[in-house]
């Protein structure tokens, strides 16, 4: 792997992000053959990421003015450990910015930024063909989980979970 270049920062996503937020989530669904399940718009990165009520928190990679790389992340706990941690939703990483660390960089950004909160892991999802991602992780010490599998309830399921009911 080349090293990091000296002309990569990194920074917390603002509000002015959401239209760079939703190019990389696009990007990322291109990459993985399932464009046509990503259905977010701008507005949703807006309205969901920033304010005091954010449903996530962003990292944007970027060099000299153009997005090299994305963590979107959000804060959770673990009532077994009795911990505060960070789950990673999306990172993505620029076609021409792989190989210099990027990815690993915005990592260990989100790793931190959970640590000085009193966090004290990291979880994420890696869909199962993504074999360069798995490497990049487990080279990093983010191991696969062989006891969890990962359940999720979506649209009409999810409506029907909820059962109308607002709490």
């Amino acid at each position: 792997m080349q090293s990091l270049t000296s002309d990569i920062r990194i920074r917390a996503g603002e509000p002015e992000d959401a239209g760079s937020i939703h190019s990389a989530i696009l990007a990322m669904g291109r990459g993985l053959d399932m464009a046509d399940k990503v259905t977010c718009t701008v507005e949703d990165f807006s309205r969901f990421g920033f304010g005091p009520n954010a449903a996530f928190h962003s990292l944007i990679a970027e060099a000299g003015g153009d997005l090299a790389g994305l963590c979107l992340f959000f804060p959770i706990f673990s009532t077994w450990r009795g911990r505060a941690g960070v789950f990673v939703q999306d990172l993505y990483v620029e076609d021409r910015f792989r190989g210099f660390g990027v990815g690993e960089a915005l990592l260990r950004e989100v790793a931190a930024w959970s640590s000085v909160r009193g966090g004290d892991y990291l979880r994420l999802e890696v869909d199962v063909d993504n074999l360069p991602a798995q490497r990049l992780y487990e080279r990093i010490g983010i191991t696969w989980q062989a006891k969890d599998r990962a359940h999720a309830a979506y649209d009409e399921a999810f409506a029907a979970l909820a059962g109308g009911l607002k709490v």
